[in-house]
């Protein structure tokens, strides 16, 4: 499984970070932050969302105080973006990535 980690906060929820590969394929991958009341509920709401290989090993790559505050800025508490990060590429909500390809 590639990196992830997860930050505690003050009142006691967290966020999880994870690089997973996109659903869309291309060999492309995907930071996805997740802020829940705990890891295994993040881990949940993921796994609910059919990402269901998604598991959290170790504290290797947690998020960053840029990605915590994205995060609980956004009503749904769940966001992502490409990895590497890009500079210019703003977060997106979590049903942009998981939403079908539409025939052109």
């Amino acid at each position: 499984m590639a990196g992830g980690g997860f930050s505690k906060l003050p009142g006691g929820s967290v966020v999880v970070a994870l690089t997973l590969p996109s659903p869309a394929g291309a060999g492309d991958q995907v930071r996805v932050l997740v802020h829940s009341a705990n890891r295994a509920r993040a881990l949940t709401r993921l796994r609910n969302l059919g990402l269901r290989a998604v598991y959290l090993r170790g504290n290797t790559h947690p998020p960053t105080p840029d990605e915590v505050t994205a995060v609980l800025h956004h009503p749904d508490g769940l966001i992502w973006r490409t990895a590497p990060d890009e500079a210019d590429e703003l977060w997106h909500p979590i049903r942009a990535l998981l939403r079908p390809a539409r025939a052109a």
